[in-house]
């Protein structure tokens, strides 16, 4: 496997941007690499799947591509006072990864996958994105994002949601209710992407997963649910990383 630290413009952000790449070291089917955006949580950056986990070896000897970007605490959101994140890494990142790298721009060969912030940031992708994406996964994800702000007791959290989703009332029914979404995909002819949910049950997030998964499977949304023993720490995800990789619809080499 080759690592690339890529940095490049956005013109979205309007700023210098970065990402890290896991290439295979051999042509892949067709001359195209499927392709996993690997995401991350609100206190890292695009390094830590890297420090924090054995993704590399995990994928050895798979034709997949790893593309990890850095949204900083965005939300992976157009925010409400802020820069476009959710533009840039539905849009702007894909394309510019394509053009520097062989990956495929097949659905069928495309995967979204996400920890904590990064959970909703997969879903939130997906879901608006179904026509783009195959399969996503969310680990240990802030799904019921309506209810984490409005619980919000920090003075210098609610802030900081301001900024992103804006007037925390209107957060339920809108773009960046992950529920919401999930209603109107279910409503519409699209097909919709294959979704993996893990929480550990420990996990201050575990009330929100369930949420969410309750009603995904209300709406008839095929979903792959699992949970277990653990909080929101890297031993978990370190493992459930290796397990969404082999449920993945990944071609045979």
């Amino acid at each position: 496997m080759a690592l690339f630290h890529c940095n490049f413009h956005s013109n979205v952000l309007g700023i210098a941007a970065s990402m890290d790449v896991i290439l295979p070291q051999r042509p892949g089917s067709g001359g195209r690499f499927q392709t996993l955006y690997l995401l991350h949580g609100m206190s890292d950056d695009h390094t830590i799947w890297q420090r924090r986990t054995a993704i590399e070896h995990y994928v050895a000897g798979r034709d997949l591509a790893v593309v990890m970007p850095a949204v900083n605490r965005s939300y992976y959101t157009d925010m409400a006072q802020g820069s476009r994140y959710f533009t840039f890494v539905s849009e702007e990142l894909p394309a510019l990864a394509r053009s520097f790298f062989p990956l495929s721009d097949q659905r069928e060969d495309n995967f979204v996958v996400g920890l904590s912030m990064g959970g909703y940031g997969a879903f939130k992708v997906a879901l608006h994105c179904p026509d783009r994406y195959v399969a996503a996964a969310s680990l240990s994800g802030v799904l019921d994002i309506a209810s984490r702000v409005k619980e919000t007791a920090e003075e210098d959290r609610i802030a900081e949601y301001a900024r992103t989703f804006g007037d925390p009332a209107t957060i339920a029914g809108s773009r960046h209710d992950l529920m919401h979404l999930a209603s109107g995909l279910a409503r519409s002819q699209t097909p919709i992407p294959a979704l993996y949910q893990w929480c550990g049950v420990e996990d201050s997030l575990y009330k929100g997963n369930i949420t969410f998964r309750d009603h995904v499977k209300a709406l008839g949304i095929p979903l792959d649910y699992s949970e277990g023993p653990g909080g929101h720490t890297w031993d978990r995800w370190d493992d459930q990383i290796a397990r969404v990789l082999d449920w993945l619809p990944l071609r045979e080499n």
